[in-house]
C-alpha cells in the first residue's frame, strides 16, 4: 500500500520498491514505474499499484481418482506480475488517494483465477488415475499439469501475469481409505519387526547357550584342578604324616635312651649313697661299740639335750623339792616328820 501524506492542500505519494505507480492526470499518463515518490492533486489524479513481487499462493482442493476416490491436494503457486501496465488495464489495481488502499481485491481475483486453473488441470489428471498409482506417482503427475496448464494459459499471459513455480506438497486420500491403504503396510512392518525381534532373541539365546557352554566348561576345568589339587593335599599330607611318624619315633627313641641313662645313672648315684652310708653306718657302729659305755650316756644325753624342746620356766611344787632334797641327802639322813610350803619361780631362756 502507497504512503500518502497531505501538505497545503496537496498530496505526496511515496511507493515501495516492489510497487509498479501508474499516475493519470486528465487522461495522460504522468508517472510510470516502481519506487516513484511525487506530489499530486487528488481532484485531477487517477493512481494505481500494481505489486512486481513474487507471490505465494496455497491452495488446497478436492479431485475424485479413476476409481471413485476422493483425494485432497495440497499446492502451492509462486507468481508475479511481469507486466503492470497490462495488468493495472484488466484488473482494478486504483487506490484511494487519500488512504492508499486498494478500491478493489485485485489479488483475490489472480488467487481465483490461479486457484480454478490449476484446479481444472489436476483434475484432468486425477480423473484418468487410479487410487494407487495417484498416491505413488500423482505428485509428480499433478505438478506438471498444473505448471504446463498455467504456463499454457491464455487468459494469465493476457493479464500480464507469470507463473514461477508449481509446488504440490501431499496427494492424501480420505482418513477411512488411508487407514485402510497403511493397514497391510503396518502389518509388513509389524512382520518385520517381530522377525527382527525373533532373530534378535534367536541370537541372544546362541549367545547365552555360548556363554553357558563356556561357563560349564570353565567348571569342568575348575573341577578337574581341584580335583588334582585335592590328590595333591592328600599326598603333601601323606607324606607329612610319614615325616612325622619318623620324627616321632626318632624322638620317642632318643627320649627313651635318654631315660635309661638317666635311670643308670640315678641307679649308680643312688648304689653310690647307698654304699656311702652303709660305710658311714658302719664306721659309727664300730665306733660306738669300742667306746666306754659312761662316755655312750654321756652322749646319749647330750643327743637327748639337743632334742629336748625349749623350757622358758619350771615351777617346782613342796612335794617334789623336799623328795629331792631327800635324795640329795642320801640314805643315812634321818627320817623326820616336817611339814613345809615353799613356792619357787625361775625363767630363762637359751
Amino acid at each position: 500500500m502507497a504512503d500518502i501524506t497531505r501538505r497545503f492542500g496537496r498530496r505526496h505519494l511515496r511507493s515501495a520498491p516492489t510497487a509498479h505507480v501508474r499516475h493519470h492526470r486528465r487522461g495522460r499518463l504522468v508517472h510510470d514505474g516502481p519506487g516513484l515518490s511525487f506530489w499530486f492533486r487528488a481532484l485531477t489524479a487517477a493512481l494505481s499499484e500494481v505489486p512486481v513481487d513474487d507471490r505465494e499462493l496455497a491452495m488446497t482442493f478436492h479431485a475424485r481418482t479413476s476409481d471413485f476416490q476422493d483425494v485432497s491436494v495440497q499446492a502451492t503457486v509462486t507468481y508475479r506480475i511481469s507486466d503492470p501496465a497490462t495488468a493495472a488495464a484488466r484488473l482494478d489495481f486504483s487506490i484511494d488517494p487519500d488512504t492508499g488502499a486498494w478500491r478493489g481485491a485485485p489479488l483475490e481475483q489472480i488467487s481465483t483465477l490461479l486457484t480454478e486453473t490449476a484446479q481444472q488441470h489436476a483434475l484432468d489428471v486425477l480423473a484418468r488415475t487410479p487410487l494407487s498409482a495417484a498416491l505413488v506417482d500423482g505428485v509428480a503427475a499433478v505438478r506438471e499439469r498444473i505448471s504446463g496448464g498455467l504456463g499454457a494459459e491464455p487468459r494469465l499471459t493476457a493479464t500480464g501475469i507469470e507463473v514461477v513455480a508449481v509446488r504440490v506438497m501431499a496427494l492424501r486420500p480420505e482418513p477411512e481409505v488411508e487407514r485402510a491403504l497403511r493397514t497391510p503396510a503396518r502389518e509388513q512392518i509389524q512382520q518385520e519387526a517381530d522377525r527382527a525381534t525373533y532373530e534378535r532373541r534367536a541370537v541372544a539365546v546362541e549367545r547365552e547357550r555360548a556363554i553357558a557352554e563356556n561357563e560349564l566348561g570353565s567348571r569342568i576345568e575348575l573341577a578337574r584342578r581341584e580335583e588334582r589339587l585335592v590328590d595333591q593335599k592328600g599326598t603333601n599330607a601323606r607324606r607329612e604324616a610319614e615325616e612325622s611318624a619318623a620324627a616321632d619315633a626318632v624322638r620317642a627313641e632318643a627320649e627313651a635312651a635318654r631315660k635309661v641313662r638317666l635311670a643308670k645313672a640315678e641307679a649308680t648315684a643312688a648304689r653310690e649313697v647307698g654304699e656311702a652310708r652303709a660305710g658311714a653306718q658302719a664306721a659309727w657302729l664300730r665306733v660306738h661299740s669300742e667306746a666306754d659305755p659312761a662316755t655312750l650316756h654321756a652322749l646319749a644325753v647330750t643327743r637327748l639335750a639337743e632334742n629336748l624342746p625349749r623350757v622358758d620356766s619350771v615351777t617346782l611344787s613342796p612335794d617334789v623339792l623336799t623328795g629331792l632334797l631327800a635324795r640329795l641327802a642320801g640314805p643315812a639322813t634321818a627320817t623326820g616328820t616336817g611339814t613345809g610350803t615353799g613356792t619357787g619361780t625361775g625363767t630363762g631362756g637359751a
